[in-house]
């Protein structure tokens, strides 16, 4: 099977990176925080990520070609140039605006960040996602890379075990991990909500419903006419922005509720077709363009923001607009180099 650009991939990041930029940027509206459940953008990248990845190594595996040694090194050059420029965009901000027992602690954070456990350090030292000490920790964020990255060195060998063994149950064999990784995000989120939050055996499920999603359209004949794709995309999108509206802060995730974005996520990824007006809509040039450097805007839209909250430079509307040029422009940046 060759794999095809899917643009709809690309739009689905634009909007998820978008929810959670505007989540951070804390944007009062008609007395309300707007999108104050931006935030389950991320848990859209990662049903994302699991669909791609898990495309990536099945092709190779179909071809008896896959190699763990060049999937990791192709994991590394896809993640760490960004990461590298952000970290050193945030050190150059940092150090002008960061005490220097807060630096400390900014040095520990590169250091974990770097190494992809940023989560278990965030984890370990109390700190809890929403809360206002967090805002000002450049590179809190770093939290979800980890996760990806942990489960890019976990899944190709999960993976290959399936492959060999559950080769024609496969998609049995991901319900079955989904399914425990589910009721293990369950149970911490009452008795434990901070660690799963950060917690690899409490997300794994959402990135594996990806590998899910790509599993069924490999078995699934399923042909769509292009008025029911338009309106599934439709549907897909109002829960995504329903979920949007939740209270991320208040509600200890992932949970029942993270089911919504991820529900509206898949039936866009499952039942896209390029043809219809709406469909053409949603992959547009410039929502397009958002998704190509959704990588860059997620990394370095949050030690901005931090810069700027420390400093109090952002009084207007004016002053907001001139941070988000700033952030797409260095993002752009990124993305280009």
């Amino acid at each position: 099977m060759k794999l095809q650009y899917k643009p709809e991939i690309d739009s689905l990041r634009a909007i998820s990176v978008l929810g959670v930029i505007i989540y951070h940027s804390k944007i009062y509206f008609f007395g309300g925080l707007f999108f104050q459940g931006g935030y389950y953008g991320v848990d859209i990248f990662f049903v994302i990520s699991g669909y791609l990845i898990t495309s990536l190594i099945h092709e190779d595996l179909n071809k008896n070609n896959f190699s763990l040694k060049k999937f990791y090194i192709k994991r590394c050059r896809r993640i760490f140039p960004a990461l590298i420029f952000t970290i050193l965009v945030s050190l150059l901000l940092s150090w002008y605006s960061i005490m220097p027992v807060s630096f400390v602690e900014y040095a520990k954070s590169v250091i974990y960040s770097l190494t992809f456990v940023s989560n278990y350090y965030f984890y370990f030292t109390g700190l809890e996602y929403g809360a206002i000490s967090g805002l000002l920790k450049p590179l809190l964020h770093t939290w979800s890379l980890a996760i990806e990255e942990q489960f890019y060195i976990i899944f190709p060998l999960i993976f290959i075990i399936g492959f060999k063994i559950f080769r024609k149950n496969l998609i049995f064999y991901f319900g079955i991990l989904i399914l425990v990784s589910f009721i293990t995000a369950l149970y911490f989120s009452y008795f434990n909500p901070n660690l799963n939050f950060y917690f690899i055996g409490s997300r794994a499920w959402e990135l594996m419903i990806g590998s899910l999603l790509f599993l069924f359209s490999l078995k699934s004949n399923f042909q769509i006419k292009t008025i029911y794709s338009n309106l599934a995309t439709f549907l897909g999108l109002i829960i995504i922005f329903i979920s949007f509206q939740f209270n991320y802060d208040t509600i200890p995730t992932p949970n029942l509720n993270t089911l919504l974005p991820l529900l509206g996520a898949s039936i866009i990824i499952f039942t896209f077709k390029k043809e219809g007006f709406l469909n053409l809509l949603f992959v547009n040039k410039l929502v397009l363009r958002v998704g190509l450097i959704s990588y860059s805007l997620y990394l370095l839209h949050y030690p901005i923001f931090a810069f700027v909250r420390t400093n109090r430079l952002a009084q207007s509307s004016i002053d907001y607009l001139i941070v988000a040029l700033i952030i797409f422009v260095l993002s752009y940046v990124s993305y280009r180099f």
